[in-house]
C-alpha cells in the first residue's frame, strides 16, 4: 500500500501533497497500534518570486534530503513551498535526543549541497508523534501538523461552512425559542439548591483546544469529582461494574446512582434538559449540534492512542452517532469506534438524521441517566 501511493509523483519526483499526506495519516495509524513513535520534519522556504535560481536551489535542497536519509524514510510534498520527511521507526529513545541528532544531520546534509546564504533562507521544525500528555491527563500540546492535516484531509471548506451556518442558526434559534424553559429551568435549581445555575467544566476539544464546557447544575455545589474519576477509569477499561457501574441492560457512561446528583438534577439529566446551555458553545464555534462529546481532560488517563482520535479529527457536539445508536448504553470502545465513523463519513445529511433521532430518543429518555 504504501509504496502503491509513493509511486504518484510531483514536481522532483516527490510524492505529491495528497500522496504524503495520505502516507502522513498511515504512519500515523500505525503508530497508534504499534506504539512505536515517529518524526515529521518540515522544510520550509521563505516565499519569493520563482525563478531559475530558485528552481535549482529546490532541486539541490531534495538532493540533499533523498542522500541523508534511510530507505524506510519518506520524503514528499506536505504543501505549497513546504517539504516533508517522514522519519519511521525513530525508536522509543529520548524525544529531544533524536530530535537534535536528526536536525544536526539534516542541517548538514543542506549545507553541503546549498550555496552560502541559501540556507538562512530555510526553516527546519520536528514534530514528535503521538503528542505527550501532562501530568494532570490533558495534552501538553497537540501539533498545529496534525490539525492542518485533518483538515486538508476533510471533507472541503463548503460543506465545513454549510456545517457552521446551521450550527449559528440552529442554536441561535433553539436559545431564543427555549429562553422561557431556561429561564424556568435556571430559577427551579436556583431555588431547590445552593450554588451556581451554570456548571462549568473544562473539556477538550478539536486538535485537543480547551474551553469551558456549560450545562445546568445537576449535583450539589462542591461537589469530590473522584466518584466519577474512578468510575470512568474503570469505564474505559471495560470493568465499569458494582456501584460505580451499570444497569441491568448494560454498561453505562454516566452512573447509575450518584449521589452527588439533586433530585431535579435527575430530572434534568433524564430529559437531558442539562445540555441546553451548550448551545452557547455551539454559537460561540467551540463544540457543534453534531459531533463527539468532548472528554474532560482527566480522561484521558485511561485512553489508547488510537482513542484520540475522536477529538482531534472533527469538532465536538451536543449529540452525536453513539448518543443515537446507544445513548448511555454502550462500551467505551464502541462510542469511540462510532465517533469515528461518524468523523469517517460525516455529511450534512447524517447531521440532520442525527439530529432527528435525537429528538426521537430524548422525547424516549431511552438510556438518559
Amino acid at each position: 500500500m504504501l509504496e502503491q501511493l509513493s509511486d504518484k509523483r510531483g514536481p522532483h519526483g516527490l510524492p505529491t501533497e495528497p500522496t504524503f499526506l495520505r502516507l502522513l495519516h498511515l504512519e500515523r495509524r500505525r503508530t497508534e497500534r504499534s506504539r512505536q513513535p515517529f518524526v515529521l520534519m518540515l522544510v520550509e522556504r521563505q516565499p519569493r518570486a520563482a525563478d531559475e535560481r530558485n528552481s535549482t536551489m529546490v532541486e539541490r535542497i531534495v538532493s540533499a534530503l533523498l542522500s541523508s536519509i534511510r530507505e524506510t524514510d519518506v520524503a514528499g510534498w506536505y504543501k505549497d513551498q513546504c517539504l516533508g520527511v517522514i522519519f519511521a521507526e525513530v525508536g522509543a529513545r529520548d524525544k529531544s535526543g533524536v530530535i537534535e541528532a536528526l536536525r544536526t544531520r539534516m542541517t548538514a546534509a543542506l549545507r553541503s549541497r546549498l550555496r552560502p546564504g541559501e540556507l538562512d533562507d530555510l526553516r527546519l521544525s520536528f514534530h514528535w508523534f503521538p503528542e505527550e500528555t501532562s501530568d494532570q491527563g490533558s495534552l501538553r500540546r497537540v501539533t498545529p501538523v496534525y490539525s492542518e492535516v485533518v483538515q486538508r484531509q476533510g471533507k472541503g471548506k463548503v460543506p465545513l461552512a454549510i456545517k457552521r451556518a446551521i450550527d449559528i442558526a440552529g442554536s441561535a434559534l433553539a436559545l431564543i425559542v427555549l429562553s422561557p424553559v431556561l429561564l424556568v429551568i435556571g430559577l427551579v435549581i436556583k431555588l431547590t439548591s445552593s450554588g451556581p445555575v451554570i456548571f462549568r467544566q473544562e473539556r477538550l476539544g478539536q486538535h485537543g483546544v480547551g474551553f469551558t464546557f456549560l450545562k445546568f447544575r445537576s449535583m450539589y455545589s462542591e461537589c469530590d469529582p473522584e466518584l466519577h474519576r474512578e468510575f470512568i477509569r474503570g469505564f474505559i477499561a471495560g470493568s465499569a461494574d458494582g456501584q460505580a457501574a451499570a444497569a441491568a441492560d448494560g454498561v453505562v457512561y454516566k452512573l447509575t446512582q450518584d449521589p452527588r446528583v439533586t433530585p431535579v438534577g435527575r430530572f434534568l439529566r433524564k430529559t437531558s434538559l442539562d445540555e441546553l446551555p451548550q448551545l452557547f458553545n455551539v454559537l460561540k464555534g467551540e463544540m457543534s449540534l453534531v459531533g463527539p462529546r468532548p472528554p474532560i481532560p482527566y480522561e484521558l488517563e485511561g485512553y489508547d492512542l488510537w482513542h484520540r482520535r475522536r477529538f482531534l479529527e472533527i469538532k465536538p457536539g451536543i449529540t452525536g452517532l453513539w448518543q443515537v445508536t446507544g445513548r448511555s448504553r454502550l462500551r467505551f470502545d464502541d462510542m469511540v469506534r462510532l465517533d469515528l465513523k461518524y468523523a469517517r463519513t460525516w455529511s450534512i445529511w447524517l447531521d440532520i438524521k442525527i439530529l432527528l433521532r435525537t429528538a426521537r430518543v430524548v422525547l424516549s429518555g431511552a438510556g438518559a441517566h
